[in-house]
């Protein structure tokens, strides 16, 4: 039997639309795999770089953009599920593969003969009358290889090459820690009178978590759905208390699993590396290519919001506070492991509307097809599911998705719940990403979304809060993006844009969930089929602005906390906790507590990708108040608007640059002045 019949991953997938076999794929497989796809990629690569021929845009830019795609197969496959359903296994190969991954980069980026055919393509690229996508593309060949080492001296280039494999495995060590860590936590109660203040969801749920594990009693650990419902209503101060030491001392723990000597180290790699490029700090080196460009305009935005949102949120702190005491009858400071419970009490007063009161309106599967059929009211697409489709996970379901004239647009695959090999959040990303091969075939998107919802109980289906819908509608937004790409090259197509300019697609979508017409069409009792009563529309609605100030400040405290760590100017070797404190200690509301770290936690810019780039998240939700307010004035439905967002903003991609698109679209440059109406702080 040959090599490509025993590995599924070197052959042609013989599956629907060729997905991925999850199930002849096995953990044997992947090793071999990679090491094929490195070896394929290298005399790719090689072929290129030693083209007798003159360097010219197809055989050489094109040529590389072409190039790997067995490594693509594997690595996407892998990677997805090491994210979705990991084992300590999968953890071990990745820590393997991933020093052969960087240094299969670095021979890319490294690789002297083929910088050369790049420079010579770019230094006369005003000659070359491409097209915009053409244009891009070189552009971005050429950044990257600058941006690797490739102008470099050779003893820079082995420096970068060691610190970059370094970098690559502290990366997936912190993940790997933070998930070990924050599994082994379990708070196991067996007496139901430490359940009080706990509604009944949150209570089944633990039952069932404590039975799956082959205990007796109600489990509740770190997971988003056990935690947050713990940390609302809970009576028992203590546990609350409990409960939020062990989260925020995740990767804080001093043992195997501990992550503050990989922040130092990580902080201080990318400032090396970003000093061997020829920058004063790592964030001026990452920003070069996003919309804000450099750190002084990422300071100026999230300072602009903080002097907008603070005063808001000193005002919200104030209330819940002096509802506590008036609710203690005794002296009490609001500490952060009492904040969610007073405000749930206080919204519930103010609104007469909590989780558990929308829970049964909000079914998982009715939620779906409702965010699924809002696709359908905007862009006319539409979904098939497809059992037939492999899955890697029982739990997983797999959709054909076509566009408004019946066209096979993508596939797209829905992983809802929590489990202990997944990472926490939420997430979308690309198995494949669209594509036009050179015979002119489009090759369409595979797409994950992935979440960590409320499980079914044996009594009920999964009911969803709100904000878990929201999250739903914001990774949705991901995919659309991902789903209706339209372009040559997979580099420039979907997700693959500024990182400060991704999040639009995905926020923008949240704005649906506070309209009454979207509401009125998604909100339906799994019991009784009855729609949600227009007087609790009216009360969503009114409280989607309750602790807006709080929630911006909160944001904003990553914000600043990440820019601080990425632009240190000097190797750090001091107290991860201190720095913490110090760097966001200007947006601080609620009193802080000396042991609590986010820090050894911070996947999204310890490993995550959004290092330097948190401010991303505010820097969008300004874009996409400022974009939602035309659907706000045309109306919430409106095919014109839709189409307008669907042509210059969701098929484009990375080909232009986002500037000129969101431009294209609103007809000006954006403002804060949405974002401020729209949360209440301006009228």
């Amino acid at each position: 039997m040959t090599q490509a019949a025993n590995n599924p991953f070197l052959g042609k997938y013989k599956t629907p639309f060729e997905t991925p076999p999850f199930d002849k794929i096995k953990i044997e497989h992947y090793e071999p795999a990679f090491d094929e796809g490195i070896k394929q990629l290298e005399k790719e690569i090689n072929t290129i770089a030693n083209n007798p021929e003159a360097p010219t845009f197809e055989n050489t830019i094109v040529a590389m953009e072409r190039s790997g795609r067995l490594l693509d197969k594997v690595a996407s496959v892998f990677f997805n599920v090491l994210s979705a359903d990991a084992n300590d296994e999968m953890m071990e190969i990745s820590q393997r593969i991933s020093p052969k991954l960087a240094e299969s980069s670095n021979n890319i980026y490294l690789n002297d003969k083929l910088f050369a055919r790049v420079k010579a393509i770019y230094d006369q690229k005003d000659r070359l009358n491409l097209s915009l996508e053409d244009s891009k593309l070189l552009e971005n060949a050429y950044e990257a290889f600058k941006a690797q080492g490739a102008t470099l001296d050779e003893k820079d280039k082995a420096k970068y090459r060691e610190l970059s494999t370094e970098l690559s495995t502290l990366t997936l060590q912190f993940d790997q820690n933070a998930l070990k860590d924050k599994n082994r936590f379990e708070l196991l109660i067996t007496d139901e009178d430490e359940l009080a203040g706990l509604p009944e969801s949150a209570r089944e749920a633990a039952a069932t978590l404590a039975k799956s594990k082959g205990k007796s009693g109600w489990l509740f650990n770190l997971s988003a759905p056990s935690y947050v419902p713990f940390m609302r209503y809970a009576d028992r101060r203590d546990l609350r208390e409990r409960m939020y030491r062990a989260y925020m001392s995740i990767g804080d723990k001093g043992d195997e699993f501990d992550n503050k000597e990989i922040v130092r180290r990580i902080v201080n790699i990318r400032l090396e590396i970003a000093r061997l490029m020829g920058f004063n700090n790592y964030a001026e080196y990452a920003l070069k290519h996003t919309m804000a460009k450099k750190p002084e305009n990422v300071y100026r935005l999230l300072n602009q919001l903080l002097e907008a949102y603070k005063p808001v949120a000193i005002n919200e702190y104030n209330a819940v506070e002096g509802f506590a005491l008036g609710t203690e009858k005794e002296d009490i400071t609001v500490m952060p492991w009492d904040w969610n419970y007073y405000s749930e009490k206080l919204k519930n007063i103010r609104f007469k509307i909590n989780d558990e009161m929308t829970r049964p309106y909000f079914e998982l599967n009715n939620v779906r097809k409702g965010v699924f059929g809002l696709a359908t009211q905007l862009y006319g697409i539409t979904f098939k599911k497809n059992d037939k489709i492999p899955v890697y996970h029982p739990e997983v379901e797999a959709y054909e998705v076509y566009d408004a004239e019946g066209k096979f647009l993508a596939i797209l695959y829905t992983d809802f719940f929590p489990r202990d090999g997944k990472q926490s959040g939420a997430w979308m990303n690309n198995l494949t990403s669209q594509y036009t091969d050179k015979d002119g075939k489009d090759h369409r998107p595979q797409i994950f979304i992935v979440m960590n919802f409320t499980r079914p109980t044996e009594t009920k289906p999964s009911l969803l809060t709100f904000d878990e819908v929201e999250t739903l509608l914001h990774e949705f937004g991901h995919s659309l993006h991902g789903m209706f790409a339209q372009g040559t090259y997979a580099s420039l197509t979907g997700t693959n844009v500024y990182r400060d300019f991704v999040e639009l697609p995905s926020q923008i979508m949240e704005n649906w969930l506070t309209e009454k017409e979207f509401l009125d069409q998604i909100a339906i009792h799994y019991q009784t089929g009855e729609k949600i009563p227009q007087d609790m529309v009216r009360k969503l609605t009114d409280a989607a602005n309750f602790n807006a100030g709080y929630l911006c400040c909160r944001q904003l405290s990553f914000g600043f906390l990440d820019m601080a760590w990425h632009t240190l100017e000097q190797p750090f070797g001091g107290d991860v906790n201190e720095f913490e404190k110090k760097a966001w200690s200007q947006t601080v509301t609620v009193p802080e507590v000396p042991e609590a770290l986010m820090s050894t936690q911070f996947g999204h810019i310890f490993s995550g990708g959004y290092a330097a780039g948190y401010y991303g998240y505010k820097w969008a939700e300004v874009l996409d108040a400022d974009a939602f307010s035309v659907f706000k004035a045309k109306g919430i439905f409106n095919q014109e608007v839709a189409r307008s967002f669907h042509d210059n903003i969701l098929t484009k991609g990375g080909t232009e640059d986002p500037d000129v698109l969101y431009k294209r679209f609103r007809g000006q440059e954006p403002t804060i002045d949405a974002l401020l109406i729209r949360n209440g702080i301006k009228k």
